[in-house]
């Protein structure tokens, strides 16, 4: 079995304890030349409780994974797979979203 990464844990720890099906949950830890990356992929039905009101869930797990990237001298990417099915309405293609994706981790 490969070793288990820290923020992997954390990720995995976080969201099996929010999700309804935490045995859906799977983070996958990719490293390149801007940091590390993890990508987390979850049930349809939970994405609502991952992503939390205003992305506010989201943004407190991506905050900590700074403060654990920064202990472990890396920077640490969440990238949150919306499955096929979720329950959150999908934007449309006029609304802007230039200045959100500034402000993304």
């Amino acid at each position: 079995m490969a070793e288990k990464h820290p923020e992997v844990e954390f990720v995995e720890y976080i969201v099996k304890n929010i999700v309804g099906n935490p045995s859906d949950v799977k983070v996958d830890r990719k490293v390149d030349e801007m940091g590390v990356l993890l990508t987390l992929n979850i049930n349809p039905a939970d994405i609502g409780y991952v992503i939390g009101k205003r992305g506010n869930t989201a943004r407190a797990i991506r905050t900590l994974l700074k403060i654990i990237g920064a202990k472990n001298n890396a920077r640490v990417n969440l990238k949150i797979n919306e499955p096929e099915g979720s329950k959150r309405p999908r934007r449309s293609a006029d609304v802007d979203t230039d200045v959100v994706d500034d402000l993304k981790i």
